[in-house]
């Protein structure tokens, strides 16, 4: 564990090659979004790309700052690191609880509005990565300056 927080980038660079199976695995399956009356239909295998795209520049962008010897917030680390994958899983497993032999509808609709919170909370949890990167520069200026 020590050393995903030491080397973050290892696990975003990592997830990539999975998410990209995942995505090529699961066939012509689609991801719907209902908005009102307006659907957005996204297959698994584009959602999987964009994705792999956005991990991809967080984990380059972690890269580079431990090249640069540029100290993150460890706090910061387990915190995105934890949003982002714990986060991801407890969706998954809470999507695993709908109920389609009996229409409770109410049921489902706290279901759903839990699972969009924990969507709510991995999205904010990404503000972490970009804020982690101003401190390790901010922090190291300042070492550096005295």
């Amino acid at each position: 564990m020590i050393k995903i927080i030491e080397k973050p980038h290892l696990i975003f660079l990592l997830a990539i090659p999975l998410l990209i199976l995942i995505g090529i695995l699961s066939g012509d399956a689609t991801f719907n979004i209902n908005i009102h009356n307006t659907y957005y239909v996204i297959a698994y295998l584009v959602l999987a790309i964009l994705i792999s795209i956005i991990f991809g520049i967080i984990g380059i962008g972690y890269w580079i700052m431990q090249k640069a010897n540029r100290k993150l917030s460890k706090w910061l680390n387990w915190f995105h690191i934890g949003l982002t994958f714990g986060g991801a899983l407890i969706v998954w497993i809470l999507t695993k609880f709908y109920k389609t032999d009996l229409m409770e509808y109410k049921f489902n609709d706290n279901l759903t509005m839990i699972i969009t919170l924990i969507i709510l909370l991995i999205v904010i949890g990404q503000l972490m990565f970009p804020i982690n990167i101003i401190y390790g520069l901010i922090k190291n200026r300042n070492k550096t300056s005295d």
